[in-house]
């Protein structure tokens, strides 16, 4: 767990990809000097005098570029600023984090470290009678750094674009389902013998408690089933990806059954931390694109057509769920003895926390309520029977805030025609 939760905590940082750029520019710096020293002391009668470069000159130069670069990373952190601002009063502050950790960021960030320490240690250094690789490499970073800064305006000027954001947000979101209800590596069963069921609630359950407060960033479904298998225990756990817990509240229980040999192993294998994260957490991809979907509808901003794509991406990923989704509920060892019993999130769960805050603060808006009552059809079509069902029963909870008798004539018929068509199809077949 512990190894796991470093992990988490580095993935999310925004030092630690700057910091590999600071430690490699001293690693650059040893090389460069010792190859310079190496030429000058071996060849400097056979290097031509255009290439040596004297003292003054490369204090100037290092000088000089070390300037050039420090402006540009305050610019950038000036933009990064202007772009932090941009996302927490308009699109989410849950959508901060995808900004801070984008991979881009944080490379361009560390190539500014880089250049600047390199720069600045080549002038600290700068006191031989010429050099000759030194000043060329120095250069080379500072146009590198040129570079990296122009992509980066552009960068942050395509993330600060709230469809792109959208759009992001929805292929993290796509893996994110993907990575979820991948093929597990045990026996897993939406069903079990409910014999067996009944004599376990005859057994003593010992519960496991949290060890922290905080939400639920991981479970390690693999090695709990490892260890339950190991110690032969049959394991309930009550938690899911996403949950906030206080310290102290029962996550799981251990079913003491004859052949259970616990150890108090088990709660090492859930990751709490002090934030949701978008690892394992379906729920909070969804969340995301509601809250800028909620933003865009608001009095303050009245941006219906942002609102319309977050609900068109929304079902795309809803889509996307209900093709891999399964409410595995059992998980059993090679043997198939039963060893973890969980209760996962229900599709219509992922239906609700989707529309119903959309569904209040758009009610009066036609077109936020055609949009989900389209996605809401776009979903039943490319879905499996039994997730189109649901579909079909949930649509009711949106329609119900639909008042028809006070729609123009318009917007009333605007309003049926796409529900003739996903009547049509959800009741027939």
């Amino acid at each position: 767990m512990n190894q796991t939760k470093f992990w988490i905590k580095i993935r999310g940082s925004f030092w630690f990809i700057p910091a590999v750029y600071g430690v490699a520019s001293f690693l650059l710096f040893a090389l460069i000097t010792t190859v310079d020293g190496w030429l000058v002391a071996s060849f400097k009668d056979d290097i031509p005098q255009i290439l040596l470069t004297t003292s003054k000159v490369a204090i100037d130069l290092y000088a000089s570029l070390v300037t050039g670069i420090l402006t540009m990373t305050t610019i950038s952190f000036s933009v990064i600023m202007v772009v932090l601002t941009t996302y927490s009063t308009q699109f989410s502050p849950r959508t901060l984090q995808d900004f801070m950790k984008s991979r881009t960021t944080q490379h361009v960030l560390g190539v500014y470290c880089l250049g600047f320490i390199f720069a600045l240690l080549h002038l600290l250094t700068a006191g031989k009678e010429s050099a000759v690789i030194g000043p060329i490499i120095v250069v080379i970073v500072a146009i590198v750094n040129l570079a990296f800064f122009v992509y980066f305006i552009h960068h942050s000027a395509r993330w600060i674009q709230v469809n792109n954001l959208i759009g992001k947000i929805r292929n993290d979101g796509a893996l994110v389902i993907k990575k979820t209800y991948r093929e597990p590596t045990f026996l897993a069963y939406e069903d079990w013998d409910k014999d067996e069921l009944k004599e376990l609630q005859s057994y003593n359950k010992r519960a496991i408690y949290a060890y922290d407060s905080g939400y639920i960033q991981k479970i390690e479904w693999a090695e709990l089933m490892k260890q339950a298998t190991s110690q032969g225990c049959i394991l309930e756990v009550h938690a899911q990806v996403g949950d906030f817990v206080a310290k102290g509240l029962p996550i799981m229980s251990v079913i003491e059954t004859e052949e259970c040999r616990d150890n108090h192993q088990f709660k090492q294998f859930l990751v709490i931390g002090n934030e949701r994260t978008d690892l394992d957490d379906v729920e909070f991809m969804l969340q995301k694109l509601v809250e800028i979907a909620l933003r865009a509808i608001s009095p303050a901003v009245n941006d219906p057509h942002t609102a319309i794509n977050c609900l068109n991406r929304i079902g795309a990923l809803l889509s996307e769920i209900g093709e891999v989704y399964h409410e595995n509920k059992y998980f059993a060892d090679h043997k198939k003895k039963l060893r973890v019993i969980c209760k996962p999130k229900k599709f219509e769960e992922y239906l609700y926390i989707s529309f119903y805050q959309i569904r209040h603060y758009g009610k009066s808006d036609v077109s936020i309520v055609y949009a989900m009552i389209e996605v809401l059809y776009n979903i039943a079509i490319v879905s499996k029977k039994s997730i189109k069902k649901k579909v079909w029963r949930f649509h009711y909870y949106i329609m119900d805030v639909v008042d028809w008798d006070r729609l123009s004539d318009l917007d009333r018929d605007h309003l049926q025609e796409i529900y003739k068509k996903f009547e049509a199809y959800c009741t027939t077949g």
